[in-house]
């Protein structure tokens, strides 16, 4: 049975950002073909939206007036992205930063203490992946009895207007090695970034759709969390991703147009 012929259950979607809405880039991005209108569709049903990104080069507000700007439907509020979430984990867990983070990003960090820092949070840094700043993390963590080492996603590339760039997994993964330590992971495909977005929607992981363009992490995490997991064929969609040795989507389409339609289509048969 198709995914969209069982799916007049689900009450919330969460979509991705980047390679699902748009491609960013310099100039600010381009919308995905369609994908304007299919949010305006989504928010206009009785289904509940949020927006689950692992954006962490810029601010959530400056990431959503950039989407505005391109006409898409979207509040601060519903989009749900690892720089709030771990400011959130380090006020819990009394932890003082150094930051291996994007230089538009440091907005998000204004009220956490760095004096001391007890552990490193990287984010996509992309040009500040410099070797002396990757070495200045490395050596905070070796200077650490109990490393702690905080990644917000474990991407291995993602999608712009120019083409495929490294992600923030990449360097998560050399620091994990030199530090002989193991990450832990604030964003998709972490459960407690997932949950977090349930929650909000009110409805339940068996209630809800996920759509994204990243296989491993958006997909196989929502599925991991009992949610569905749909792959659209834009963003960092690779053909290999159809035979994907450990991750089977509920379904493939082309777009998120195509996606919204088939939903809205067929939820109420």
């Amino acid at each position: 049975m198709a995914w969209y012929e069982s799916c007049g259950n689900v009450r919330g979607v969460l979509l991705d950002i980047s390679g699902v809405l748009y491609d960013s880039g310099d100039d600010g991005g381009i919308p995905i073909d369609g994908s304007i209108d299919a949010v305006k569709r989504l928010k206009s049903s009785d289904l509940q939206v949020r927006f689950c990104t692992n954006e962490s080069q810029i601010t959530r507000e400056k990431l959503v007036t950039k989407l505005r700007k391109l006409g898409f439907d979207i509040e601060s509020k519903e989009v749900f992205a690892p720089p709030p979430a771990v400011c959130h984990v380090m006020k819990e867990r009394g932890l003082r930063p150094h930051l291996l983070v994007h230089p538009d990003s440091m907005p998000e960090y204004k009220d956490i203490d760095t004096t001391n820092p007890n552990c490193v949070v990287i984010g996509d840094a992309a040009d500040s992946f410099s070797y002396e700043n990757l070495n200045t993390a490395f050596r905070v963590l070796m200077g650490l009895e109990n490393p702690v080492l905080l990644s917000l996603g474990r991407g291995k590339y993602y999608k712009e207007t120019d083409g495929l760039k490294l992600d923030v997994g990449a360097y998560m993964k050399a620091l994990e090695y030199a530090c002989d330590c193991q990450g832990e992971v604030v964003g998709k495909p972490a459960k407690a970034f997932f949950m977090s977005a349930v929650e909000d929607m009110g409805v339940t992981s068996q209630t809800t759709l996920m759509v994204g363009d990243d296989i491993v992490n958006d997909v196989g995490g929502a599925q991991k969390c009992g949610l569905r997991g749909i792959q659209v064929r834009t963003g960092k969609f690779r053909p290999s991703d159809e035979t994907h040795p450990d991750v089977k989507p509920d379904g493939f389409v082309d777009n998120l147009a195509q996606a919204v339609d088939l939903l809205l289509t067929n939820r109420n048969k």
